[in-house]
């Protein structure tokens, strides 16, 4: 039997309209297995048909107790519970273009949703944000995560929503500018910015404590697609020793935000000043402060590489060492400098080969880039390969002595710079080389990855778009397989 009851004024409500129709209906099913079972108990084939009364009974009550539970579990309505309807958070009037493009696309997507990020700013009042949520529920957007940022006209609220996968983005900031957002941004989001933002924040911070390289792509990831720059103190007509407007006690100044807070400016001790432009989207205080607690940590820790390596045994016999290397390596690199011929130079560095040196402090700091260094068994540096932070472009570039050339070194390098490249979530990397290099050319193309090529004025411009991990290439302090081994 079904009792399904509501409380009204306190008091539970039964349903007896329902009840005695569901009594009169079992009532009459064994009124009538009777009289079929007086009717034919005595006849030829009576007791077959006693069975078949049976099973008609037994459907009968298996169909009731599926009637029983199915209007259980429905939601009675207003007028079956006596109450009345709730409007709290609805909006009286036509539905909105959301709410239709809402419910268009839930039909018509069958579950399929998609995922956004997105900021706007609200009025700091009450009811500001739950009028936001009202209208993406109407949408029927769910928020998966919220945070606020308070300034003084008012509150940035970034959001991450799961919305239908036929709601356009369009709709979804229409909907919010009628709630009274305003300067709403919004773009498509993925699995990582599930991740809630404590976590993701000390993952970059670990990472960034491990390797002094890592803070600009810790940054980057922190701040969504942005352009990064570091100033050097001596390239800002300073001293290389410690800066006047730094505090005592070494730590570093506070920066600020620059040209309506699309700026950003964070000072080291050293005197060196990093940049981070965002056009499209301002910065907030608080991702000036997390920004600025990574970039304290790395000046506190100094300089600091992976200083594990890889010892690899070429073709023809020779064992070499693969590791990282920075600026502790510029004489070294200097000297290789020395035993490379003007052609060889000239193809690395497309300019004056008596500059090269000048260019080995930068190419070798961490800030810059990752650098890997090739070393014979007595220690002697014979290439070198560099993956650099070139604004949102990442750039790719080797050197191998002419000695050791054609060994497979440059093949090498470049496999696990690109694996390094992968790894930091770049989309493609690019190489500058000339169009007689056919080394470099090979090797790119060894990568086995879509390659477009450019070319002006004898210039070649090699670009991988790095849509899988290339075959054949590890970074140097992974788990050696075959013919290297780990030290």
């Amino acid at each position: 039997m079904s009792d399904v009851t509501r409380t009204k004024h306190g008091r539970p409500v039964h349903h007896w309209r329902r009840d005695l129709v569901e009594l009169a209906a079992l009532f009459t099913a064994v009124a009538v297995a009777d009289a079929v079972a007086n009717m034919i108990g005595h006849g030829p084939e009576g007791p077959a048909l006693l069975v078949i009364s049976a099973v008609v009974l037994c459907a009968t009550v298996g169909f009731h107790t599926w009637w029983a539970r199915r209007h259980n579990h429905a939601p009675p309505t207003a007028d079956d519970t006596g109450a009345r309807p709730d409007t709290a958070g609805q909006r009286t009037g036509p539905p909105t273009a959301m709410e239709r493009a809402g419910a268009l696309a839930t039909e018509s997507s069958a579950g399929a949703t998609t995922l956004w990020r997105m900021r706007t700013t609200v009025r700091d009042e009450p009811g500001s944000l739950a009028a936001l949520c009202t209208a993406l529920a109407h949408g029927k957007v769910d928020i998966l995560s919220l945070q606020a940022h308070p300034l003084a006209e008012g509150t940035v609220d970034e959001f991450l929503l799961r919305a239908p996968a036929d709601l356009p983005a369009a709709e979804i900031t229409r909907g919010v500018a009628h709630a009274g957002g305003s300067g709403t941004w919004i773009e498509r989001a993925d699995a990582h910015d599930l991740v809630d933002a404590p976590t993701r924040i000390l993952g970059l911070a670990t990472r960034t404590a491990l390797d002094a390289a890592e803070l600009p792509l810790a940054l980057r990831q922190l701040l969504g697609r942005c352009t990064i720059r570091s100033l050097p103190a001596k390239a800002q007509g300073t001293a290389s020793g410690p800066r006047a407007d730094k505090p005592a006690d070494g730590a570093p100044v506070e920066g600020g935000l620059e040209g309506e807070g699309t700026v950003l400016r964070l000072h080291a001790p050293d005197g060196e000043v990093i940049t981070v432009e965002r056009p499209y989207l301002p910065f907030t205080p608080t991702e000036f402060a997390r920004a600025r607690a990574l970039v304290e940590l790395d000046t506190r820790l100094g300089p600091r590489i992976p200083r594990s390596q890889d010892v690899l045994t070429l073709a023809e016999g020779s064992s070499i060492t693969v590791r990282r290397a920075d600026t502790a390596d510029v004489d070294a690199a200097k000297a290789m400098h020395e035993r490379c011929s003007q052609r060889t130079l000239g193809m690395r560095y497309h300019g004056p080969v008596r500059d090269a040196d000048r260019y080995l402090n930068h190419l070798l700091s961490p800030r810059f880039g990752r650098t890997l260094a090739v070393q014979t068994a007595s220690g002697r540096i014979v290439g070198i390969g560099h993956l650099l932070w070139d604004g949102d472009e990442t750039e790719i570039a080797l050197l191998v002595e002419d000695d050791w050339q054609r060994r497979g070194i440059g093949s090498e390098l470049l496999g696990r710079l690109v694996t390094l490249a992968v790894e930091a979530g770049c989309e493609s990397v690019y190489a500058v080389t000339q169009a007689s290099n056919t080394g470099m050319v090979a090797a790119m193309r060894g990568l086995g990855l879509p390659l477009d090529y450019q070319i002006e004025e004898g210039t070649l411009v090699i670009t991988a778009r790095l849509e899988a991990t290339p075959v054949n290439s590890r970074l140097p302090y992974d788990q050696p397989q075959g013919r290297s081994e780990q030290r």
